[in-house]
Parts: C-alpha cells; sequence; structure tokens
C-alpha cells in the first residue's frame, strides 16, 4: 500500500503550512518516503503542479516521472469503475464530464487499481454540481485520508536543529 496525493497537498503545502523557505523538512520526507515506495502521485497531478512558474512547479519537475505515476493498462479496470460509478449517480452531467476530464478520476482510478491511499485536503459533500475526491473513494472502496493523517500515521516528524 502507497498513498497517491492529490494536487491541493502540494499547493496547499506550499502556501500555508510547509513552504519551500520555513519547512524544507516536509519536502524532503515526501522525496525520503517517495524513494521508499511509500509517496506518489499521478501523472496528472504531476502536469497541474508543473504548469506553474514557482518554487513548486520546480519541485515537481526534479521529481521525475517516477514520483507521477502514468497510467499503465493495470489502471483501466480501476479508471472504468471509477467512471461507471460517478455516471450513476446524481450528479449534474457537467459535474460528471469535468471530473472525467481531470486529475481526480485519475487519482482515484489508480488508487482504486494499485490498492493505495489517497490523501486529499478535500472534504466530502453532497453536491450535484461538483465530484469531490472523497464523495468517489468511498462510493469504489478507496481509503482515502487528509495531509495530517497521513503525516501522523507515518509518523513524520519536522524538528529544529
Amino acid at each position: 500500500m502507497a498513498y497517491l496525493l492529490d494536487s491541493n497537498v502540494f499547493i496547499t503545502a506550499k502556501n500555508r503550512y510547509y513552504g519551500f523557505d520555513f519547512c524544507p523538512g516536509f519536502w524532503h520526507w515526501v522525496e525520503e518516503k517517495h524513494q521508499a515506495e511509500l509517496v506518489f502521485s499521478v501523472e496528472w497531478v504531476g502536469r497541474e503542479l508543473m504548469s506553474g512558474d514557482d518554487d513548486l512547479a520546480e519541485w515537481a519537475k526534479r521529481q521525475g516521472r517516477g514520483f507521477f505515476r502514468r497510467p499503465t493498462p493495470a489502471d483501466t479496470d480501476g479508471l472504468a469503475t471509477v467512471a461507471r460509478w460517478v455516471s450513476q449517480q446524481d450528479y449534474a452531467q457537467h459535474a460528471v464530464d469535468t471530473f472525467l476530464q481531470t486529475a481526480d478520476y485519475h487519482l482515484v482510478g489508480q488508487a482504486l487499481a494499485a490498492g493505495h491511499t489517497v490523501v486529499t485536503l478535500e472534504d466530502p459533500a453532497n453536491s450535484k454540481r461538483k465530484v469531490k475526491i472523497p464523495n468517489v473513494c468511498t462510493g469504489v472502496g478507496v481509503s482515502w485520508i487528509n495531509t495530517f493523517a497521513m503525516l501522523r500515521m507515518e509518523r513524520a516528524r519536522f524538528v529544529l536543529g
């Protein structure tokens, strides 16, 4: 089991809790856990992060393709299950169409196929206009947690020297 991180985990970490300038330990921890094959994300998230013009985009580019997993034939069933589940719910058609064209879809589908846990800062919500990652995870049986739960579960420590 590994963790697949959502875009908002990285963006919020950079902007709020773990800025590169004052908490490099978070970013080193992510890199170390990736080397230990515990922390990854998906190619679609990588594209989102690398499209920026900031420290986060540069960091994402340095991680390479191994960090941001490409969809493989083994992911096909997971992606199909997610697409089917979302399409069968009471979401507005534009919400379904939008979801199926985003990183969120690939994040949940690839997590389902590989038995990974999704890490996101989204909260579940009963909205017909927006498909939320936690709702889809629950619907298709994928575990999901937020960043802080992952850090606690993995006993991360960012201690001043």
